[in-house]
């Protein structure tokens, strides 16, 4: 069991979707990921922040070495995807 946990765990690291958020850049300014803990310092209500699933899948498969968890949801949840559009349905990228 613990061949194949390691096995895993080693291909899940080599995938390019093994997670990590990016900073973009909207209109000039540059914005960071953002977790539950600095939520309020990061976050900005103009602009579209979606999950970062690749470091909520790390997160609950690492959830027993506690820093990994703090880590991925503390300050690394979400990332920012555009503007927050003008109009209902529309997205601006």
């Amino acid at each position: 069991m613990k061949k194949i946990f390691t096995l895993v765990l080693a291909i899940c690291l080599i995938l390019p979707m093994s997670g990590c958020g990016d900073t973009k850049v909207i209109k000039g300014v540059g914005y960071d990921t953002y977790g539950l803990i600095n939520e309020d310092e990061k976050k900005n209500p103009d602009i579209q922040y979606e999950p970062v699933w690749g470091n909520i899948i790390w997160g609950i498969l690492l959830v027993e070495t506690v820093v990994a968890p703090i880590y991925f949801f503390g300050f690394s949840m979400f990332e920012p995807v555009g503007e927050k559009p003008k109009i209902k349905g529309q997205v601006t990228k």
